[in-house]
């Protein structure tokens, strides 16, 4: 059966035509793209304003320069380091008071001895001869002054009877005066002869060490001669005295209560302790310095007289001197003086001049312009002046890398 024909079919007009956007989508879409490109343009902006305005802040943070600040410490009691000499307490040189020869020598050096104790012996004949002669001359005087005595007792006696002038009486007595001033001259050369006789016998003075001898048995002794030796040295070296030469600037910390310690050289860095017990109230026209002794106890005889020592000092501060310590590469040197610059809790810089006790090296005790509390600049610029703000960097907030630097 032949199929029925399909019937041709006529598109409706509205729907033969393209679909075409309505005019409101086309403006939403419009707003929605300039929307979006003001927001590109917004960030973009706002990111360059941000970065211009870091860029500002570091401009000006890095036109503050950060310096290193340090506070004042207090100043102690101030370490004198000076050379001192060691001496022996008591130091005798002993003389022969008597010539002859050295019969006995009973010590040497380095024994010790007590007041009194025989050193040696003198053997002189010469002196007991001189001593028996002066013994029979005064036994001669002595003889004359009595029959001068009794005589003028028997002039007196008939004078005052008449039977002799007054005159003859008075010759008598006078003859009686020369005999007795006679005898008394004869004793005395007795007592000087057995003096020296006594001397014979070379005694210690006092008690200690005998340091030196320059004689031996069988030698030569003359006394009082200019150029004699003595023939020991004796030394009390139980105490000893230190004696410190201290300078002009430090002598008016110089008072009771100091304490020194020192060190010699035979006992490496072992220290001694001495008390300072003298001064010279004086100063030395040639060197400017004051001469102060410290007393040293010995008894254990571990220091040796006449040694050299290493002396330090403790000076305690006084009043209207040094009163704070700073390094020294904080110190500004300029036409007006001396000067510090110290920093405030804003960072403004005040440069204020300061007055310098003592110079140690590395550090000044500075005496006036500054106080305990004051932030001082350390190693501050030659540029800078009162007024300057600075970044101030204090040891507490100091990088850790840069601790031990």
């Amino acid at each position: 059966m032949p199929e029925a024909p399909v019937p041709e079919t006529t598109p409706h007009p509205a729907e033969a035509r393209p679909a075409m956007a309505s005019p409101a989508r086309v403006g939403l879409f419009l707003l929605l793209g300039l929307a979006g490109l003001g927001g590109v343009l917004w960030v973009t902006l706002s990111s360059r304003f941000e970065a211009q305005a870091r860029l500002r802040e570091v401009t000006a943070a890095s036109a503050i320069p950060t310096v290193s600040v340090v506070q004042p410490s207090e100043v102690g009691p101030r370490p004198l380091l000076l050379p001192g000499r060691l001496v022996a307490w008591a130091e005798a040189p002993v003389y022969a008071r008597t010539s002859g020869f050295l019969q006995r020598r009973l010590v040497d050096i380095g024994d010790r001895v007590t007041a009194g104790q025989v050193l040696a012996e003198i053997d002189a004949p010469e002196v007991d001869q001189q001593l028996a002669a002066a013994e029979a001359a005064l036994a001669t005087v002595g003889a004359q002054r009595d029959l001068s005595a009794r005589t003028a007792q028997r002039w007196t006696e008939l004078g005052a009877r008449s039977v002799v002038s007054q005159q003859a009486t008075d010759e008598r007595r006078g003859d009686l005066a020369a005999r007795t001033a006679q005898r008394n001259q004869a004793e005395a050369e007795v007592n000087r002869l057995r003096a020296l006789i006594g001397f014979k016998q070379v005694v210690a003075p006092f008690a200690g060490t005998v340091t030196t001898r320059a004689t031996d048995v069988g030698a030569l002794i003359v006394a009082a001669a200019t150029n004699a030796q003595p023939l020991f040295t004796v030394t009390d070296s139980a105490k000893l005295r230190l004696y410190v030469r201290v300078p002009q600037a430090y002598s008016a910390s110089i008072g009771p209560g100091v304490v020194a310690r020192f060190t010699v050289p035979e006992h490496g860095d072992r220290s001694f302790t001495a008390e300072l017990t003298r001064t010279a109230e004086a100063l030395d026209v040639q060197s400017g310095s004051m001469l102060v002794q410290f007393t040293v106890d010995n008894a254990q005889s571990e220091l040796t007289p006449g040694g050299y020592a290493q002396v330090r000092i403790e000076l305690p501060p006084r009043p209207g001197t040094a009163q704070v310590r700073i390094p020294s590469s904080a110190l500004i040197f300029r036409s007006t003086g001396t000067s510090v610059a110290v920093v405030d809790d804003q960072g403004q810089v005040a440069v204020k001049p300061v007055r310098i006790a003592r110079d140690l090296g590395a550090e000044l005790d500075i005496s006036s312009g500054i106080e305990r509390g004051d932030w001082v600049i350390n190693g501050p610029s030659d540029a800078i002046r009162t007024g300057d703000v600075v970044r101030p960097l204090r040891p507490e907030a100091a990088p850790a890398g840069n601790a031990g630097s």
